[in-house]
């Protein structure tokens, strides 16, 4: 490459350099380190005696990794002990290695990044990947983390690809990071390409990962890079043995799925854990893009649109005593298969875990939230303060006022704050309302609720009916 940029003067992107950069893994690191981007602490070795006096420094497990040419989990390995040296070493080829320290993470994290000639840089939404035996298998748009994280990472990413300013950095680069417990963020590592973790953007955002790498080298305008579909889910299909067939069944079982667009990749020949291609499962949800993903990868659970599957609706109450009251809320939205949530959060006696129920409903795939207002009442007021998502008010029956005091409070919340009520007591009409509102965006939801519309019909004519054959006297004594 660097050959050809010199005799030819034609730029190539991304340019020789960057990619001499970004293809050593540890040359990466130290790049990326010295331009103050946050990556696990790391260290060449040359040696047996290396890594076992690193080992004592960093302390175990830790990883021991092929400097270049490693991909889908090989060239790494796990070192438990000082024990494990030695076979890790050898497996390794012995020589270009480095040693990094373990990363205790809670989730692997993947962000698009696309960077145009000129230097302007836009960032696709971060997804959260799942790999299986070290091999990615399942990508989540967006991902299931808080909007600040997220916010945070996208600007990881960008900052990680700015970093290569001066070098011919452009392109699409896929930015892999680990979050831990307390939501820290670091840089796995970069790749200086269209990404298997940024395939869901072909179905699933305005503009693809393809699209944009093209438009970035050929000098056009960088496209919009947001979600076009409430969320997405990428599987990789990956070989089963040698057969073919075997192979081939998720892709058969997603034929008839809608939202399921499906890509063969033609490769010649079937083997065990081969990216043979992938699936996208887009919705108007992510909550329904998972459940429809699970009829490919779990076909024979029972998983669906029920309370089991990511919930879209929360049901909060401030106290158990209210469940005999929402319970009715839960049968509605389990007869309409809406998955949901259902727990108790104080508002004054557990505040601190109703700004994080609130803080983090959105990012967690909620779209509506139903809280019961029992005594005092500030349970609804002060989740929807909390949270850009609708919320609807129950105001629950009680031995004093019987609700009314609730009732007000949700009815005289301040300008700027509204929640939604319904009658006391009746969490039934909360959820149907809840259900309405998702349908907005998921017209299946309106089909259903047409259904039940027209049973509600039947169930009252029949009554009539019924009074008209067997009379005014009989009907009120059964």
């Amino acid at each position: 490459m660097a050959e050809i940029e010199q005799t030819t003067n034609i730029p190539i992107y991304p340019s020789a350099k960057t990619v001499r950069i970004i293809q050593d893994k540890f040359v990466q690191k130290e790049f990326l380190i010295s331009k103050d981007i946050d990556v696990v602490p790391s260290r060449s070795v040359q040696c047996v005696e290396d890594v076992v006096k690193l080992g004592e420094e960093f302390g175990y497990p830790m990883m021991l990794k092929a400097k270049k040419l490693a991909y889908d989990g090989r060239g790494n390995s796990v070192v438990e002990s000082a024990a494990d040296v030695r076979i890790a070493f050898d497996s390794l080829g012995g020589r270009d290695l480095y040693v990094e320290k373990w990363f205790q993470y809670t989730m692997e994290l993947a962000v698009m990044v696309v960077r145009a000639i000129d230097g302007t840089i836009r960032t696709y939404p971060v997804v959260e990947t799942i790999q299986k035996d070290n091999i990615c298998h399942t990508v989540i748009a967006p991902a299931r983390i808080p909007a600040e994280v997220a916010e945070r990472a996208q600007a990881l990413a960008a900052d990680a690809i700015r970093a290569f300013d001066g070098c011919g950095a452009v392109g699409v680069f896929g930015v892999e990071m680990f979050v831990d417990k307390d939501m820290a963020l670091v840089v796995n590592e970069i790749a200086p390409r269209p990404h298997n973790s940024g395939h869901y953007t072909i179905e699933a955002c305005y503009t693809s990962q393809f699209e944009n790498h093209l438009r970035a080298v050929l000098g056009l305008p960088l496209g919009d890079c947001s979600l076009k579909v409430g969320g997405a889910v990428m599987v990789n299909i990956l070989g089963s043995g040698t057969s073919l067939d075997a192979t081939w069944q998720p892709f058969a079982r997603a034929l008839s799925l809608n939202g399921a667009s499906l890509h063969w990749y033609g490769k010649s020949a079937v083997k065990q854990g081969r990216k043979m291609g992938h699936i996208t499962f887009t919705a108007a949800s992510l909550a329904t893009a998972l459940s429809i993903s699970e009829q490919v990868t779990q076909p024979n659970s029972e998983s669906s649109n029920s309370s089991d599957s990511q919930p879209v609706v929360g049901i909060i109450m401030g106290s158990d005593s209210d469940l005999p009251t929402m319970k009715a809320a839960a049968q509605i939205l389990e007869k309409f298969e809406v998955p949901f949530e259902v727990t108790i959060v104080s508002a004054h006696r557990t505040p601190a875990r109703l700004v994080e129920y609130g803080n983090t409903a959105r990012s967690r795939g909620l779209k509506v939230i139903i809280a019961a207002a029992g005594g005092a009442a500030h349970l609804p007021g002060m989740t929807a303060a909390l949270t850009p998502l609708p919320v609807i008010g129950v105001p629950i029956p009680l031995k004093y006022l019987d609700g009314v005091d609730s009732l007000y409070s949700i009815c005289q919340m301040p300008r700027g704050v509204p929640v939604a009520t319904v009658a006391i007591g009746n969490s039934t009409n909360a959820a149907l309302l809840a259900i309405r509102m998702l349908g907005v965006a998921d017209d299946s939801l309106n089909t259903r609720m047409e259904n039940y519309l027209r049973a509600s019909e039947q169930e009252v004519l029949g009554k009539v009916d019924k009074l008209r054959e067997i009379g005014w006297k009989a009907y009120g004594e059964n």
